[in-house]
């Protein structure tokens, strides 16, 4: 294993080789965003994916589940407003508020970025037998779930 410090118990062993062994998923994961136009940073591309998943989600909520301060999320935005991805919009409960949202071709980039991703994953699962990749699927489902369990709720728009 390649660490920089020993882990001290078997708790951090198994994290080790959790981490160690999630790298084949990450790596996938980001060859098939290298082929997005524009490219995106993570930051930017998590935006999008949270805007995606939570249309209307204001700065303040977006900052909060990117961890950033708002000011910095709304350079952000401007940037990928800019690009064309995402537009800001009056919320439709109070007009005051503004609500984010991807534009069509915000949308266009994030099925073309999931179609290359699944065709990559495809790909490598093929490979593994069948019993192992239903293995993989609820270790990663229950990883989510916990994972998960940590954040705040992101439907807070406040």
């Amino acid at each position: 294993m390649d660490r920089t410090e020993p882990p001290d118990d078997a708790s951090g062993e198994f994290a080790a080789h959790v981490a160690e062994a999630a790298e084949a998923v990450v790596s996938t994961w980001t060859r098939a965003t290298l082929g997005a136009s524009p490219r995106l940073s993570a930051l930017q591309l998590e935006a999008l994916l949270i805007a995606r998943r939570h249309p209307g989600i204001n700065l303040t909520g977006l900052a909060g589940e990117v961890g950033a301060a708002p000011p910095a999320v709304s350079r952000l935005c401007d940037r990928l407003e800019a690009a064309g991805l995402l537009r800001r919009e009056p919320a439709p409960v109070s007009r005051r508020e503004i609500g984010l949202v991807l534009t069509a071709q915000g949308h266009g980039l994030i099925d073309a970025l999931f179609a290359r991703r699944y065709a990559m994953f495809r790909a490598v699962l093929s490979r593994m037998p069948a019993a192992e990749r239903e293995q993989l699927l609820a270790g990663l489902l229950a990883f989510s779930k916990a994972a998960r369990s940590g954040r705040t709720d992101p439907k807070r728009r406040g």
